[in-house]
């Protein structure tokens, strides 16, 4: 099949941590990669952000890259791209009008915007995931919501329209059938994670406490990290890496990173929380083997691929039972969950599994069982295409032939 991906701001190849490169940016690179191992024409279109930047790309994984011109070729916030989305979805359909695609799959309700206008020109079935949903993101962060004014409005539209919208997990499919998409036209397919480099064994990084709680994440507020810190005030003989963010030489102009150390300072446990900043994928399954327990503790997350990371290099997880968090990890089985927004739980939860190695190496075992059984990117490949045939059914001559 030839795939088209659109993913507007979350480049593949991109360096991740900072604040709009994140598990999107995994997703997209790991799902096209798994297509294309499974015989799969994958192209992926993402805004130009760089005049320097080659027009295609083809990625060691053998999928291409294309950089859209559409607006400067400069880095902006995500929530500002909206007015090139015409811009976008005209080279999509210029494009396509030559090398039209099987089927498109959208990533992120403005990529669904831009190949709606593409694929209405062109006849292309449309696939549609959005990763977040404007209205989950208005009701937690309220005023702070930088998001355009018409995107709940128009995820409503992009959602009805699309031939087949893939959710990442259950929480979605509720918020989806209450913004009118049937429930028909949903299929749910979860993020996975990289099975080779996520694994119990390998390097482990050096830690200074008798205890290590790790979170990564990018450094933004509705992540949490701020919930973790104040539980660390609880935590005796306990350090607590946050890794996200800019590169370590760069935090120091972070205005979250700013935040989050004057909090640990008040809070006296600013001397054992650590700030890598930036940590790349190739140096991240050593920082997680190096923890006792990961801390996910975010607002409202729509999946969150770092529990999955963590699970699979044997490490139990202690969560918020938010979103997507309460599909993945088990309570009592692969790690705990906690209730958002509530320190003092997620210090008494954390205690317990410092206090109980064998309860946190049976977390652990359990977690990397569940991550190895569902959560592999080929299986998620696998199922993504089973959605895809909805849309676009298997030649009559292939299904024979198997």
């Amino acid at each position: 099949m030839k795939i088209a991906m659109v993913s507007e701001h979350a480049n593949p190849l991109a360096a991740l941590g900072e604040a709009d490169a994140g598990g999107q940016n995994v997703h997209v690179a790991e799902l096209s990669a798994a297509l294309t191992r499974s015989g799969h024409d994958v192209t992926v279109y993402t805004r130009r952000e760089d005049r320097t930047t080659p027009a295609e790309v083809r990625a060691p994984q053998g999928y291409r890259v294309v950089h859209v011109p559409a607006g400067p070729p400069l880095k902006e916030p995500k929530d500002h791209l909206l007015p090139y989305m015409g811009e976008f979805g005209s080279f999509l359909r210029d494009r396509w009008a030559t090398e039209r695609p099987d089927l498109a799959h959208a990533h992120f309700w403005m990529s669904g915007l831009a190949t709606a206008l593409a694929a209405s020109a062109t006849g292309t079935p449309v696939a549609q995931t959005f990763h977040a949903l404007g209205v989950v993101k208005k009701r937690y962060q309220g005023d702070q919501d930088t998001s355009p004014a018409d995107r709940n409005r128009l995820e409503r539209i992009i959602g009805r329209q699309a031939g087949r919208v893939v959710a990442t997990c259950s929480d979605e499919v509720f918020e989806l059938s209450r913004m009118g998409v049937p429930r028909s036209r949903i299929s749910i397919v979860p993020c996975g994670v990289d099975l080779r480099r996520f694994t119990p064994d390998g390097p482990v990084a050096p830690r200074r406490e008798a205890h290590r709680l790790v979170a990564v994440g990018r450094l933004v507020p509705r992540k949490g990290f701020d919930i973790a810190i104040t539980a660390l005030a609880q935590l005796p003989d306990t350090e607590l890496v946050i890794a996200g963010g800019p590169e370590r030489g760069r935090l120091s102009q972070d205005p979250e990173a700013r935040r989050l150390r004057e909090l640990a300072d008040r809070l006296g446990v600013g001397e054992r929380v650590r700030w890598p900043g930036q940590v790349s994928r190739e140096d991240l399954p050593a920082l997680l083997r190096s923890a006792d327990v990961v801390v996910c503790t975010p607002w409202y997350e729509p999946f969150g691929i770092v529990p999955l990371e963590a699970m699979a290099c044997g490490v139990p997880v202690v969560a918020a039972a938010v979103g997507g968090l309460t599909d993945t990890v088990v309570d009592g089985v692969t790690g705990l969950l906690v209730r958002p927004h509530q320190p003092a739980e997620l210090a008494s939860r954390v205690r317990r599994l410092l206090g109980d190695p064998a309860l946190r190496h049976a977390y652990g075992t359990a977690g990397h069982d569940r991550a190895v059984a569902r959560y592999s990117w080929d299986r998620v490949a696998a199922d993504t295409v089973r959605a895809y045939r909805k849309l676009v059914p298997e030649p009559a001559a292939a299904a024979e032939a198997r």
